[in-house]
């Protein structure tokens, strides 16, 4: 019982309700992964429970493996426990099965999204569909039917517009088959065929019944419909499930979370039991004052209060720039300012509704030299040279995997022409591409060709003999040298160079894996890097802004949280041209996700005028921010932080070594004077290189220079933040 005294008097009753059903509505940053760990090791060290007939279920990788560490910190046989994301569920039960549906067997392809558009693509090409409109609205009916559990029939029936009806039907059925055709599964599919094959096969319902006696789900409010029902067969016989969840930060409406579950939740398991956790041990009482005043206005909740025994803390800053340029250089300049005074880069979030406002966030982050980095941008496992290798990879475990193999055929270059991987495409029609290269001379092509067909297909057949013979990271690595990666690109090049450099980054990657999963197989490495969502690649020991969408972040937390961009349209953004009250509603949760994100100090900031679809806009309040108790100032507000001292420079690709130690030692020793920052003067930038100033003036009462730093474009920076060093004067 010594791990139910650890918990607060509100942790501790769900703790120790530990059969039947559960509900836990928990507000943000109450120690909800606390009571889930304590619970399950209360399950095992005090009740004697097997550890393999628990299950855990969370949304991301990075909350599955802190869970993971924290039970196995708790109970020596923790790491018994199956912890693991909804999908990787899905995964390990479709590996194992899936063969009991047509068409299928267990080395098939997840398909993620770039692949998943590529197929639709293709569907669009066959159908004669050119309107983006209708792409856009069969992209959304196609995943929106596979999570509604009915038909494709049925799901097509019940839509209003009777050419969507039609158009998506066929859409969906020829996506389904090319995707069937390859062996493969999207995401969505993961869910839907892990259900059919529980709900459909009495066997397996019970098998998995009997293996998880206890079931946890964490982010309940983010389950859809479809995850709900598969959690419901898997608790129907043993019905001890305890779910924890916040009808407040239920933020995934738009695609398929359903607020509802928590409601259901009760019907579906009579008399269970309703907790909440109401302490918050993350924020200081300042941002929880904010965040309750602005939740208030929902009527979708169930009604709670945030409390917390932390400090008092600073008051929230409201700032409002006269246009977006203001608005960033507050923001940068203040984080600069702070990281001055001993903060670390990684303690600030810049947190947006939308991806749209980053760009000149991204900018004046690079001006003033700041490292950040973009969560949702362009991810390692989606660079193109990256996708080449894991193609092979692909390829060689599915080998109906049509795309994979589209992918590498002339990939590295090795003389087959576009129009030649469109005739294999043509050829292979709703078959398989492999076919087509095994078997190259009995499909009419030239001699020559058939040549090139058969130097991929003495490739392809000798790395699958070495895909049975070597282990995993060997593997990669003969892919790398055979294929021809290690010679392809021109090192000369500095973008290309870096290419050849993400590849070894790669190998690397890939004895990581093997290394802290030695048992595990080339199918098992596949799923894990196509599984792994944007918020598992944010280490805690990276120094770095992180610059995101509220979306993304929803799982973190930070020392300094700055939400820019608070405007009517933008923040809360107006979807449907109208407005719905269950729409605001959302958008409000999301204002509260980010508002709950920080810990020690918070910043609400919009601009009065913004750049908006090529046209100046004037913007209105946000009505967040009146709802948590800002009034618009009656006068423009321009603020900056104050002026800092210099950092040493590093500038990189333009200037020699020698020059970069001089530039160094000119830091150390000078204080910069702006007034030799004048026209004509040949200045060094570490991110844009070499320049040369052709104008200087006086702006808000910092001095400014504009540099023509040639192929990186013309840049105006504040000679007070800007990271410059004169090379040559007048």
């Amino acid at each position: 019982m010594d791990i139910v005294q650890n918990l607060n008097e509100e942790q501790k009753l769900p703790v120790l309700a530990s059969e039947g059903a559960v509900l836990v509505t928990a507000g943000a940053g109450s120690g909800k992964t606390r009571l889930l760990t304590h619970r399950i090791a209360h399950l095992i060290l005090d009740l004697g429970v097997d550890p393999e007939s628990i299950l855990a279920i969370t949304f991301t990788n990075k909350a599955a493996n802190e869970m993971r560490e924290r039970v196995s910190k708790l109970v020596p046989s923790g790491d018994r426990v199956w912890v693991s994301t909804f999908h990787r569920l899905c995964v390990m039960i479709l590996r194992r099965h899936i063969d009991r549906i047509e068409g299928f067997n267990t080395n098939f392809t997840i398909y993620a999204d770039a692949e998943r558009n590529h197929v639709l693509k293709e569907v669009f090409k066959a159908l004669q569909i050119d309107s983006e409109d209708k792409k856009r609205s069969i992209d959304f009916h196609i995943s929106n039917a596979k999570n509604s559990i009915v038909t494709i029939e049925e799901y097509c029936s019940s839509l209003v517009n009777k050419f969507n009806s039609e158009i998506v039907l066929k859409a969906f059925n020829l996506y389904q088959e090319m995707l069937k055709n390859s062996n493969a599964l999207d995401f969505d599919d993961l869910l839907v065929f892990t259900y059919k094959l529980l709900s459909q096969n009495a066997d397996l319902r019970e098998y998995y019944q009997n293996k998880f006696h206890y079931i946890h789900v964490d982010e309940f409010q983010d389950t859809n419909s479809i995850q709900y029902d598969i959690v419901r067969l898997l608790a129907g016989k043993w019905g001890n499930i305890l779910v924890v969840g916040d009808e407040d930060q239920c933020i995934y409406g738009w695609r398929g979370a359903n607020i509802g579950n928590i409601i259901n939740f009760k019907r579906d398991f009579a008399n269970a039991q309703v907790f909440k956790l109401e302490q918050n041990y993350r924020s200081t009482k300042k941002i929880l004052e904010v965040a309750n005043k602005i939740i208030d206005n929902n009527t979708q909740r169930l009604k709670k209060t945030l409390w917390t025994e932390n400090e008092e803390g600073k008051s929230v800053t409201y700032f409002v720039g006269d246009g977006d340029r203001e608005e960033a250089d507050f923001v940068v300049r203040t984080i600069k300012d702070l990281v001055d005074k001993g903060a670390k880069y990684s303690d600030f979030a810049v947190l947006m509704r939308l991806n749209a406002p980053s760009r000149l966030f991204e900018e004046y982050m690079l001006n003033y030299n700041l490292p950040y980095k973009m969560l949702g941008g362009f991810r390692f496992f989606e660079r193109a040279e990256i996708k080449g290798v894991v193609g092979y990879l692909r390829a060689l475990v599915n080998p109906k995997d049509n795309d994979s193999l589209l992918r590498i055929l002339n990939y590295p270059k090795r003389g087959i022409g576009d129009s030649t991987i469109e005739i294999v495409k043509d050829m292979a029609g709703r078959g398989n591409v492999i076919d087509i290269i095994l078997n190259c001379n009995n499909f009419g092509f030239t001699n020559a060709v058939c040549k090139k067909l058969e130097g991929f297909r003495e490739l392809y057949l000798e790395l699958k003999q070495k895909s049975t013979e070597l282990p995993l990271d060997e593997l990669a690595s003969y892919i790398v040298e055979r294929a021809g990666f290690s010679t392809a690109f021109d090192l000369t090049n500095e973008e290309e160079a870096n290419k050849l450099q993400n590849i070894g980054e790669f190998i690397n990657s890939v004895k990581d894996f093997v290394k802290e999963n030695p048992n595990s197989s080339l199918n098992d490495y596949l799923s894990s890097i196509t599984l792994m969502s944007d918020i598992d690649s944010v280490g805690e020991d990276d120094d770095y802004v992180l610059i995101s969408t509220v979306h993304a972040v929803k799982g973190l937390e930070f020392k300094t949280v700055f939400v820019v961009a608070m405007e009517e349209g933008i923040f809360p953004i107006n979807r449907h041209g109208g407005e719905r009250p269950s729409d605001i509603e959302e958008e409000r949760r999301l204002a509260y996700v980010a508002v709950t994100r920080a810990r020690e100090k918070l910043y609400l900031t919009r601009s009065r005028k913004r750049f908006v679809y090529n046209e100046i806009k004037r913007q209105e309040q946000s009505r967040f921010l009146k709802e948590m108790g800002f009034e618009e100032p009656k006068e423009d507000v321009i603020a900056y932080a104050k002026p800092l001292s210099e950092p040493k420079v590093k500038v990189t690709g333009s200037i020699s070594a020698s020059v970069q130690g001089v530039l160094n030692k000119r830091v150390e020793n000078q204080k910069k004077d702006v007034s030799l920052y004048t026209k004509g003067v040949q200045v060094a930038h570490p991110k844009f290189g070499v320049g040369v100033i052709i104008d200087d003036s006086n702006l808000n009462s910092t001095r400014v220079v504009t540099i023509d730093f040639g192929t990186m474009g013309c840049k105006t920076l504040s000679l007070d933040y800007a990271p410059l060093q004169i090379l040559k004067r007048n």
